[in-house]
């Protein structure tokens, strides 16, 4: 199986590229803001709970992401791969990630980091903010989120350097081109 995790700052083209990668390679993917909401909506044990942390305004534990990710991905029959859009977001993530994948006899094949200069994300988010009318892409919470993402999220990078999964891909140019980058990845494991 070919899993991925596609990484990158917010505003980086994750989304778009992780559509890209499941329509040529046929992949499942896997965005943890999705999966989340699909739970809460169907009202299962695991959305209930969630729903608790997030009301409140507390991250999702570790150990529940986790759970909620394994059934997810088991839930997958005859995959080809999963993308993992969203997730980890911490070294402790990535940690937990990695024994849920080996209790199932899989690993991250490739950590694809779609690297975008900060202007650029500004620039993006804003526009995708006046485009979609998403209230979190304003300039302030732009800011935080990317503060947050240098802050806890960036570390992944050494991390998975560590683990020989990291893959640079340039952020910036037209989507085909970057999409050529990442298929060379992906066609280069």
């Amino acid at each position: 199986m070919l899993n991925i995790v596609i990484f990158g700052a917010p505003g980086s083209g994750k989304g778009t590229q992780s559509a890209r990668i499941v329509e040529s390679y046929g992949l499942n993917h896997i965005s943890t803001g999705d999966v989340l909401r699909a739970e809460i909506k169907n009202g299962t044990e695991l959305g209930k709970t969630a729903k608790g942390y997030i009301d409140q305004g507390q991250l999702i534990p570790d150990e529940l992401m986790i759970d909620i990710l394994a059934s997810v991905f088991d839930s997958f029959k005859d995959s080809k791969g999963v993308i993992f859009d969203g997730f980890p977001r911490t070294i402790a993530q990535a940690e937990a990630l990695k024994k849920m994948l080996t209790e199932r006899g899989q690993e991250v094949s490739v950590m694809l980091d779609l690297e975008v200069p900060e202007e650029e994300l500004m620039t993006r988010l804003i526009k995708r903010g006046k485009e979609s009318g998403r209230a979190d892409d304003n300039e302030e919470t732009i800011k935080k989120r990317l503060l947050v993402y240098h802050s806890q999220t960036a570390p992944l990078i050494d991390w998975y350097k560590k683990e020989n999964k990291y893959c640079h891909i340039n952020g910036l140019g037209t989507m085909e081109a970057i999409f050529a980058e990442i298929v060379d990845a992906i066609e280069a494991l």
